[in-house]
């Protein structure tokens, strides 16, 4: 034997020791990491972003090869419904934002999905690409082919740990477990006959398939319609039926209802009576079967052709036998048009598709470790708390389209463009909870607050996008404010706690973005509130401000106002709708604010020039804060040419001047100085 081979199987053993010992994450077959997100969707990548960003410990598990997957299947007909506008005409990127529904949030100004598909409604295959740059350009922590199977909760003298066990029977603990598995478990109905249907996750996307085929569809979702508008041209007619009527997007304000930019050929074939149409009923009680020849008789010519096609009927229609009563058969006695001659649906069908959706998958929770069944979306969804912890289950946090039933069918937390700032507000929980870093606020004197208000309602994506569940919480300290972005207002009771910041004895003002509560034709005349003292009825988003002098209580937000998003304030301000969504008008906008917020603070808010705050400081004994804060700190504001120069050179960010026409910007329009307004300079701050 060679002598040097015992030194060198030493030395292989030695340095497998010393890489055994350097895997901190890697203990007798058990991996252990602070953060676990499960599932490389949008939502657990951005989560992992921000976890990186941090420099936390973290990993991200992943069934599948790579992220995104869902994408690789659905939508079946591969066209996303989520808008895409490259153009806005502005250079802010926080603006734009507002306006691109798939990029996720990143330091990389160009890490955004056009980089991938410029068409306005791109195709769903360009999704899987776009998330890939994303691990690659930001080298976050995934690991895939990891198929989670058991998720159980224990108990330890630090709190409560999560053990994740994978198909190979390894395990994952952590402390924080963050799910985002998203939504991919198809939603069925159970009914006699059910097992005749097919399903949208397995249905052939080939028209010709179809072809002079009759179609019933179960859904009115976008599914159902995606469905529908796929076939529409080869299939001789097509049905769809659920229990509740259409839903469109622009009526309801809810991006996941039908969006009739898409997919809604449907309802022009119906209304124009084209052989499509729409019917209502309870799924739970409709019956489809193939119909039961009769014994002893020769069927017609008709009959024989029909014997392979499926019919609709109604559970009470079917004969209450014992032996039949679940059979997905049907004599010509329990067909409803044997009862009523002109039943909507009583032509057969060649295909019934089952298009209702997807729901979480509860499967693979242990008890311990299961978050419950949501109280809306029939039970489809996890119960999560206004922070999107799990009820009952303290560390897990649901991200996503997961966690929609805090805002579901009332905001954007299911989509993209929405759940990219929940994610956000977690991870800020999750710092102030577990490494006491506060939520991030910006100090602001008190003359600042008005300009920075709004900026923020110009051009904030957060708010604007989750509107009525994130809103700006601005703390009034007297002199000056500290304004926190992105607070998820249902939270609001427990804003100390889960910010670290505290409310003063001035008070706290909560600026939400909000749809005005009545029902009118939004598509009629006189639509829109154009006058700013009508405000409160404007019927499209505008911003909200509420006024509180005490943080609101539990039992407050629970009692208030059917609709409300906050419980009844001290004081409330609505700023009238904005066909631009601007907010930038210094009579409909600027001056109504600046007068709220006066009565907010208790102090005069209005910006003067140099002049003014001389003469002020001489005749009064307490001079204007702003002159206080300004002139008298020898940052004055320089009048007429060279005002917006002083502005950016000192740091400062006045918003309105003099009403007195002699030393007025020659900027603004005389019709101002004549209705006799505070003139304002409207402060397009992406400029």
């Amino acid at each position: 034997m060679d002598p040097s081979l015992p030194c060198f199987l030493l030395f292989i053993f030695l340095i497998g020791c010393v890489k055994c010992s350097l895997d901190s994450h890697h203990h007798n077959g058990t991996r252990h990491f602070e953060y676990c997100v499960l599932g490389a969707g949008p939502a657990g990548l951005q989560m992992g972003h921000f976890l990186s960003k941090a420099k936390r410990d973290y990993i991200i598990l992943e069934r599948n090869s790579g992220p995104g997957s869902f994408f690789n299947k659905y939508p079946r007909h591969r066209k996303l419904i989520s808008i895409n506008k490259i153009y806005t005409g502005r250079q802010n990127r926080e603006f734009n934002l507002r306006h691109d529904w798939n990029s996720l949030l990143s330091d990389k100004p160009d890490l955004l999905f056009k980089r991938v598909s410029s068409e306005f409604y791109p195709p769903a295959d360009a999704f899987p690409l776009y998330l890939s740059m994303f691990v690659k350009e930001l080298g976050l922590r995934v690991r895939y082919g990891v198929d989670v199977g058991r998720i159980r909760a224990t108990q330890s003298a630090t709190g409560v740990s999560y053990v994740l066990t994978d198909q190979h029977a390894s395990d994952y603990t952590c402390s924080v477990l963050l799910v985002a598995t998203g939504l991919w478990v198809p939603q069925k109905v159970e009914f006699v006959g059910s097992e005749l249907v097919e399903g949208y996750e397995s249905i052939s996307t080939n028209p010709e398939d179809y072809k002079d085929q009759a179609v019933l569809i179960l859904g009115k979702g976008n599914s159902a319609f995606e469905t529908a508008q796929s076939i529409l041209g080869k299939a001789s007619r097509v049905h769809m039926l659920s229990s509740s009527p259409v839903r469109l997007a622009w009526q309801t304000h809810y991006v996941g209802d039908l969006r009739c930019a898409v997919n809604n050929e449907l309802l022009d074939t119906y209304q124009l009576k084209s052989l499509d149409g729409l019917v209502e009923a309870r799924l739970e009680k409709i019956v489809i079967a193939r119909r039961k020849e009769q014994v002893g008789r020769r069927p017609a010519v008709k009959k024989r052709e029909k014997r392979g096609k499926l019919y609709l009927t109604l559970k009470k229609y079917k004969q209450n036998q014992d032996k039949r009563k679940n059979s997905s058969e049907v004599t010509g006695e329990e067909l409803p048009g044997y009862h009523i001659d002109n039943f909507s649906t009583r032509n057969p069908y060649d295909r019934v598709i089952r298009c209702l959706g997807f729901r979480f998958n509860f499967s693979i929770f242990d008890s311990s470790a299961c978050p419950p069944n949501s109280g809306n979306a029939k039970g489809r969804l996890p119960g999560v708390t206004a922070w999107y912890e799990g009820k009952s289950t303290p560390g897990l946090f649901v991200l996503g389209t997961a966690a929609h039933s805090r805002d579901y069918r009332s905001s954007a937390g299911g989509f993209i463009h929405g759940f990219r700032y929940t994610a956000r507000a977690v991870h800020r929980v999750l710092e102030r909870r577990y490494h006491s870093n506060p939520w991030p606020s910006t100090k602001l004197s008190t003359t600042q607050l008005l300009s920075w208000i709004l900026k923020r309602v110009g051009e904030a994506s957060g708010p604007y996008q989750m509107f009525e569940v994130l809103g700006d919480v601005v703390l009034l300290r007297g002199s000056h404010c500290e304004y926190v972005e992105e607070f998820p207002i249902q939270a609001l009771p427990q804003f100390s706690s889960l910010s670290g910041r505290e409310v003063s004895s001035h008070g706290l003002v909560v600026v939400v973005m909000q749809y005005g509560k009545k029902k009118i034709d939004y598509l009629g005349r006189n639509r829109a509130e154009t006058d700013w003292s009508r405000a409160w009825k404007s019927n499209f988003l505008h911003p909200v401000l509420y006024y509180y002098d005490t943080l609101p209580t539990e039992e407050e937000m629970k009692l208030r106002p059917h609709g409300w998003p906050l419980p009844r304030p001290k004081a409330i301000h609505h700023m009238v709708e904005d066909f631009l969504t601007e907010w930038e008008g210094p009579i409909s906008h600027i001056q109504p604010l600046r007068r709220f917020l006066e009565r907010c603070v208790q102090t005069d808010l209005r910006s003067f020039y140099a002049e003014s705050c001389f003469h002020s400081s001489l005749t009064h004994r307490k001079p204007p804060l702003f002159c206080q804060q300004g002139y008298l700190k020898r940052q004055g504001v320089a009048p007429k040419s060279r005002l917006r120069q002083h502005v950016h050179d000192a740091g400062l960010m006045p918003t309105e001047q003099d009403a007195d026409t002699s030393g007025a910007d020659p900027a603004f329009p005389n019709y101002l100085a004549q209705a006799g307004a505070s003139m304002s300079s409207g402060l397009r701050l992406d400029l």
